[in-house]
């Protein structure tokens, strides 16, 4: 299993493969330089106001901006991009939900994070379809030495839980406008970040639709904020139906509570 990149011009089909065999995949030049600044600028201010994290897992020199698209639209059309959207449609189905967008500001002097997979949270047996993917989007470059992210290749198709050993996690290193995309059950944690500048990312992790997402989106984004939403947008914020009926509110669309 060699490591997984690919340009902007990758097709779908071409990433399935890629993260059904490795459970990752990179693809380079997703987002010009311009779009990058105005993306980090946007995450350094929210961050700013941002709490650090509270545990071991947030980390205590990481600001988690969550609750992301309540704060800014700097971030949509990430969650709506063509070549990820096509990605989870073919990995989760048709019928699937943003579970945890969330912005990361890793300040220097953050320490290396354990070892986990996303879709633990669910208590479903192993081996189970896959129910959760994650991308993460690099707002500088990520190397090594500021705590880019570390996968397990080829984790996602173990058939019994065990937990890996760092020696076979590797470190992806990957330029700012990049992508990582990663099933929900791949091992991966993010680095130390030993540099002397923070590391800036957006996670965008979606979930089918008949699981429950980690933020009540809901809840963290008012209905004044989501009535001027994209529909498809509205629809991954939880304003959708999981068929026949899954979902309902007083008997209708949930979309319908919007007018």
């Amino acid at each position: 299993m060699g490591e997984r990149r690919f340009g902007a011009d990758v097709g779908v089909e071409e990433l399935v493969g890629a993260l059904d065999e490795d459970g990752y995949a990179v693809v380079e030049g997703l987002l010009d330089d311009d779009q990058v600044a105005a993306k980090r600028d946007e995450l350094a201010r929210l961050a700013a106001t941002t709490p650090l994290g509270r545990n071991d897992f947030e980390g205590f020199r990481t600001h988690r901006v969550y609750a992301l698209f309540a704060k800014s639209r700097a971030y949509d059309d990430l969650a709506l991009h063509p070549l990820l959207l096509g990605v989870v449609e073919q990995v989760l189905g048709p019928h699937h939900q943003l579970s945890a967008p969330v912005g990361l500001y890793l300040a220097p002097g953050e320490t290396k994070q354990f070892l986990h997979y996303d879709d633990h949270v669910y208590p479903l047996p192993v081996p189970h379809s896959q129910v959760v993917f994650n991308s993460m989007w690099p707002l500088c470059d990520y190397t090594t030495g500021n705590g880019t992210t570390r996968v397990v290749p080829g984790s996602h198709r173990w058939t019994a839980r065990r937990s890996p050993t760092e020696d076979e996690a590797i470190s992806i290193e990957m330029p700012a406008g990049a992508a990582l995309l990663y099933n929900g059950n791949l091992w991966h944690g993010s680095g130390a970040n030993d540099s002397d500048q923070p590391r800036l990312g957006i996670l965008m992790e979606y979930v089918v639709s008949w699981l429950r997402p980690q933020e009540t989106h809901l809840l963290a984004v008012p209905p004044d904020v989501v009535r001027d939403l994209p529909p498809r947008l509205q629809e991954l914020l939880g304003y959708n139906i999981f068929p026949p009926f899954l979902g309902y509110v007083d008997g209708r669309h949930p979309k319908r509570t919007l007018g």
